[in-house]
Formats: C-alpha cells, structure tokens, sequence
C-alpha cells in the first residue's frame, strides 16, 4: 500500500472523531441496509447508535485506517474481537430488545441473527477467540484500487500476530462478498437470503437494490 501512496494504520481511540466523520459521509449512506431502512433519511440527520456501535470497537485495538500521503483519510475498517466466552445469545439478544432506535435496531437484529445462525464457535469446538469485520469503507474517490482487500489483508494478518484463532467477515453487500471471496484461504460458512429473513408479518425486512440478495460469513482460519 504505501507504495501507492497509501499507508495502512491501527487506530487509537484519539482517531474515533475523524473516522465516525468519514463514516458519516461514506458508509452511513452507501450501505445497502442503511439504504433499505432509510437509517439516515433526514438531510443532515446522522444515527447515535450506530456510532456508537462503530466506536465502541476502536478500544479494542484491531481497528484499521487508510491515509493518504498528506494524512487524509481513504478508507476504514472497524474491526472487533469475539471470544467464545462473551459470545452469549441471550445478551445478544437482550443488546437488540433494548435498542430504542427502530430503524437501526433491524440492522442490529439481522446482525445478531447471523451471528447466532452461523454459530462459528459451535462449529468449530477448537476456536476460541476471533477478530471480526463489522464495518468496512473506502472513500468514492479512491475505489478500484484495492484499498478494501489490502485492509482485509491486513486485517488478518493483524489479528494472526494477536493470536486470535480466526479472522471473521460479515458480508451485507454483494461487493464486499465478492471481495473476500477473490482473496483466497475464505470459506462461506453460512448464507442468509434478504427473501428469507421475514418481520412478524412474514414480508422482508430488507429488499435492497440488486446485485445486493444476501449476507454471507466468511472465515479464515488462522491457525
């Protein structure tokens, strides 16, 4: 990366201010659930929990920014740590019950369904401990160069150096899917269909744009 003019840096707490900006003005916007849920509708309006979301994983120091030469940020990867022991469905759940914003609490309620459904540590009795990559986004202006994959490589490598067992991805977006998917050493673990995940009245809850049809987890085995 830094031979592209890019470099690649974990975030500090300090950086939570500048990368919620960016955020704000990039994926807020552009992602396919926040679209279907009209999560930022209001001109101007912006969404508390899913900063908060977003920042309370910065603290746990496996988050990555992009910057340009002159400092600017291009890109983000908000990334968080699972371990099997603070895995508990019932706090998972109890996280989306209390949620008071309606429009984000779908988002969180499908995050929390697919975490629940792809079950990784159910799966795989030997994993304990896992990183995973809970918001990724490039800046328009600097797409098709990359930048995504190199954070996810980096990401993993990263999370390997840390001794974390896995390296996990959620994808919600049909590119970020195809992303990982072109990296190698991934294996699609489990697929919700956006048709299939119904409300109380048995309609979808999210009908996103094509190419946008699934969410699909990913995993790397680090170890």
């Amino acid at each position: 990366m830094e031979e592209k003019g890019y470099r690649i840096v974990t975030m500090t707490e300090r950086d939570t201010p500048e990368a919620l900006a960016f955020l704000r003005k990039f994926f807020f916007h552009d992602e396919p659930l926040n679209i279907c849920v009209g999560l930022l509708d209001e001109p101007g309006s912006t969404c508390k929990e899913l900063e908060d979301y977003c920042a309370n994983s910065v603290p746990e120091g496996v988050s990555l920014m992009v910057l340009s030469d002159s400092d600017e940020i291009v890109a983000v990867s908000i990334n968080g740590i699972l371990t099997r022991e603070s895995n508990k469905k019932s706090e998972m759940i109890e996280e989306v019950n209390g949620c008071k914003n309606q429009k984000f609490k779908k988002i969180l309620n499908l995050l929390t369904t697919v975490n629940i459904e792809s079950d990784v540590f159910g799966r795989f009795p030997d994993i304990n401990s896992l990183v995973e990559i809970r918001v990724l986004s490039v800046d328009d202006a600097h797409r098709g160069k990359g930048i995504a994959k190199a954070l996810i490589n980096r990401t993993r490598l990263l999370a390997k150096e840390k001794g974390y067992d896995v390296l996990k991805v959620d994808c919600t977006s049909h590119f970020s899917a195809l992303a990982v998917a072109s990296l190698g050493g991934y294996e699609c673990i489990y697929i919700l269909k956006y048709s299939d995940h119904l409300d109380e009245d048995g309609k979808p809850v999210f009908v996103p744009d094509p190419p946008h049809s699934c969410v699909k987890t990913y995993i790397s085995r680090l170890k």
